[in-house]
C-alpha cells in the first residue's frame, strides 16, 4: 500500500470505521529520512490514535534505531514489514525476503522490541514460496521475541498477489501462538470478512486494496458483522462530500503541483466501478490545477445525482453494464418521470 496509505487516506479510513491504520513503509536507512517522501511519511500532525508506523529494512541495528527515531516523533506502535513482495524491496533483502532467513528474523525482532518503548507488531506472509511455508516457525519466533501482534497475508512471497489465499495457514498460526493474530488477503466484502473470521478464528482482519476507492468498506463490514445485514451504499451527496474533504486534505498535504498528479489514482479508484467513471477519468486526467480537478469531480457527482440518490456500483466483469453511458441513464431517468411503463422498465 505504499503510495496509498498516506496520512490523509489513513485519517479518512479511521473516520469511516477502521480501528487501526498503518503508515506507508519508512526505510530503516537514516540517509533517507531527510527526503521529502520520508518527511511526509513521518508527518503525523493531527492524526487520530493509534499512530502506527511501519519500518522496513534488513539490518537489526538500523531497524532498532528507526524504531527509536519514529517513537520520538509520535509513533505509538512500530510495525515491522516482512510481508512486502515488491522486487525493489526484496532485492534489498527486506520485506518478505527476510522470511527465508529465520535467524535474521529473530535478530531483527529482538533488537526492535528492545529498542522500542511502544508495542512492536509484525506483518508477514506464509513463507518465501509454496515449497517453503514457514509462517508457523516465524510466528513462534515473533512471540518469543516479544512481538505484540502478528498480521499474516495468506500468500507466499513468490505468489505475490496471485492465487488463492491460504486461510488454513492463517488458522494454524492462530492456533500456534497466544498473541493476537490478524488475517489479511482478499477481504473485499462484508461476507468475506465474516467468512475469514469464522474460518481462521483470528482476532481481527486487515483490509488493504479493497479500501482503495471505497474507504467506507470499514463501516460496511462493521455493520454487517454486528447485524448480519448490508449497510446501504453512501448517498451521492455523502460520497461527494467525503471525496471533496479527502482531496482538500490531500492538496494541503502534498502541495498543489504534486497533489494534482497523486490525487488522480485515488479519483480513478473512487470512480472505477461507477457509471460514467471511464469518461470522468479521461476528463480528470486532463486537469492540471486543483480548481480544474475539483470542478471535474463536482460535474461527475452532479451527473450521478441525476441518476440515483445513492452510489450504484456496476460489476467490473459486466461489459454490457459498463458500456451504458451516463447519458443513457439520464434519458431513462427522464423518461421514467413521465411514463409508468418507463418506471417499470427502469426497475427491471
Amino acid at each position: 500500500m505504499a503510495g496509498v496509505t498516506d496520512r490523509p487516506f489513513r485519517q479518512l479510513c479511521k473516520r469511516l470505521g477502521a480501528g487501526y491504520a498503518v503508515s506507508e513503509m519508512v526505510a530503516a536507512n537514516p540517509k533517507l529520512w531527510g527526503t521529502d517522501k520520508s518527511r511526509r511519511r513521518l508527518d503525523h500532525a493531527g492524526e487520530v490514535a493509534p499512530i502506527a508506523v511501519q519500518i522496513a529494512g534488513s539490518d537489526p541495528g538500523l531497524l532498532a534505531d528507526a524504531a527509536r527515531y519514529n517513537v520520538d516523533r509520535g509513533a505509538q506502535i512500530i510495525d515491522i514489514n516482512m510481508g512486502c513482495p515488491a522486487k525493489k524491496v526484496c532485492n534489498a533483502f527486506a520485506g518478505s525476503a527476510l522470511l527465508a532467513n529465520e535467524a535474521l528474523v529473530a535478530a531483527i525482532l529482538t533488537a526492535v522490541v528492545r529498542a522500542a518503548s511502544v508495542p512492536v507488531t509484525l506483518k508477514i506472509r506464509t513463507g518465501p514460496s509454496p515449497r517453503n511455508r514457514n509462517a508457523l516457525a516465524i510466528a513462534q519466533i515473533a512471540e518469543g521475541a516479544g512481538v505484540a501482534a502478528l498480521t499474516v497475508h495468506g500468500r507466499t512471497r513468490e505468489c505475490a498477489f496471485v492465487g488463492s489465499v491460504e486461510y488454513e495457514t492463517i488458522a494454524a498460526v492462530k492456533r500456534q501462538v497466544a498473541i493476537p493474530v490478524i488475517a489479511n488477503g482478499d477481504i473485499r466484502t462484508p461476507e468475506e470478512a465474516q467468512s475469514v473470521l469464522g474460518r481462521t478464528g483470528v482476532d481481527a482482519i486487515m483490509v488493504g486494496r479493497a479500501a482503495q476507492g471505497r474507504p467506507w468498506i470499514f463501516r460496511e463490514i462493521a455493520h454487517y458483522l454486528a447485524t448480519g445485514r448490508h449497510l446501504a451504499s453512501p448517498t451521492v451527496a455523502e460520497a461527494h462530500s467525503l471525496i471533496a474533504e479527502h482531496l482538500a486534505d490531500h492538496y494541503d498535504f502534498y502541495g498543489e503541483e504534486m497533489a494534482v498528479r497523486t490525487a488522480r489514482k485515488h479519483l480513478g479508484w473512487y470512480t472505477a466501478h461507477l457509471v460514467g467513471g471511464e469518461q470522468f477519468r479521461s476528463e480528470m486526467n486532463a486537469t492540471t490545477t486543483v480548481d480544474e480537478q475539483r470542478a471535474a469531480v463536482t460535474r461527475f457527482f452532479d451527473r450521478l445525482a441525476d441518476v440515483d440518490e445513492r452510489l450504484i456500483y456496476v460489476k467490473p466483469a459486466d461489459s454490457v453494464v459498463r458500456s451504458i453511458s451516463m447519458q443513457d441513464h439520464l434519458h431513462r431517468r427522464q423518461f421514467s418521470k413521465h411514463s409508468s411503463w418507463g418506471r417499470e422498465a427502469l426497475a427491471a
